[in-house]
């Protein structure tokens, strides 16, 4: 009985280190430049065919030489599938997995709406938002959690799975980060995810430090931006994306409106906006190439009105608050 448990439990071992190799190889594979490809499976095949000379001269069993060919026919079509292909077109613009809704609840209770983004720096992940969606004093709005939505399935964007994440911890303390300049506090917040609690087949992109910097390109007042967002909630529910909304700059680009860290756009926007990224469209031909041709300049925090303002002859002015996008980098060091 123990040389029978014995050689199961040596078969059982055997089997697991056939999976790992199987999954190293794709791997491996993966890592490897285009042009090492076709190199590696031309020496793969003349090992295989190596290695049959010896087989074909060595009394083992024919159950061996079977689960040779089985295997080395199953590396070579690993070998095949991982080399590089065309370039298929996205399903949908990489631009628009940067961004998520964000559910704001007490406890059980839903209290509102807003719009986040992701952005990553140094191998951490933070989700951004205005500071006034994670509390917010004048409104009496305090929530313990909230909800985003993440993407699992490259190809099926009706995939999704809801993940949420607590502002405090368990002694109280605030989980987000927030920063203040001379002129007050910015309304920009972060929360910096832990990607345990993401799904493992998690689909989203996120901006990097590099997509803050002008690149040598200016930007000035009048230039043509995009808003991503949920205005009052609204968005494609059956894939899980957000809207796109057009706006300028309207107010001198580099200085501080008001003293305050922000500029205005000239867009329209509706409550669920909040916390919006605020982008411009590269314009240099060697960012054409990039997945997210896009710089990130503001993000999206209110709209900025007179006071007082007859509302029966004077039209709202249509102008929003977008705080610079640079606070980003104070906010996650």
């Amino acid at each position: 009985m123990n040389n029978l448990q014995d050689a199961t439990e040596r078969i059982c071992e055997l089997k697991g280190s056939l999976i790992a190799i199987d999954a190293l190889l794709p791997a491996l594979v993966e890592t490897l430049p285009a042009a090492a490809h076709g190199a590696l499976s031309a020496s793969f095949d003349a090992h295989c065919e190596a290695a049959r000379t010896v087989l074909l001269h060595t009394p083992i069993s024919e159950h061996v030489i079977a689960a040779f060919e089985r295997d080395a026919a199953r590396m070579c079509a690993v070998l095949a599938g991982t080399a590089p292909q065309a370039p298929s077109q996205d399903v949908v613009e990489p631009v628009m997995l940067t961004t998520t809704r964000v559910s704001t609840f007490l406890k059980s209770h839903l209290l509102s709406g807003a719009t986040g983004f992701f952005f990553r720096r140094g191998g951490r992940l933070f989700l951004v938002t205005n500071l006034h969606v994670l509390a917010d004093g004048p409104s009496n709005h305090f929530p313990d959690r909230i909800d985003i939505a993440i993407h699992t399935h490259e190809r099926d964007l009706t995939r999704h799975a809801v993940v949420s994440l607590p502002l405090y911890t368990r002694e109280g303390r605030a989980l987000w980060r927030q920063v203040s300049d001379s002129a007050g506090t910015v309304d920009v917040a972060a929360v910096e995810i832990d990607c345990a609690l993401l799904p493992p087949s998690s689909v989203l992109q996120a901006f990097e430090p590099a997509h803050l910097k002008n690149q040598g390109e200016t930007v000035a007042v009048g230039d043509t931006l995009t808003v991503i967002g949920f205005p009052m909630g609204f968005h494609d529910t059956a894939h899980h994306l957000a809207v796109a909304r057009g706006a300028s700059i309207a107010s001198a680009y580099g200085v501080r409106f008001q003293q305050r860290g922000c500029f205005l756009t000239d867009a329209r926007t509706h409550r669920g906006s909040s916390g919006a990224p605020v982008l411009r469209r590269r314009s240099l031909p060697e960012t054409a190439r990039s997945v997210l041709p896009w710089q990130l300049i503001g993000v999206h925090s209110t709209r900025m009105d007179m006071r007082p303002r007859d509302p029966f002859d004077d039209e709202s002015l249509g102008l929003n608050c977008a705080w610079y996008a640079d606070v980003l980098m104070a906010l996650t060091e």
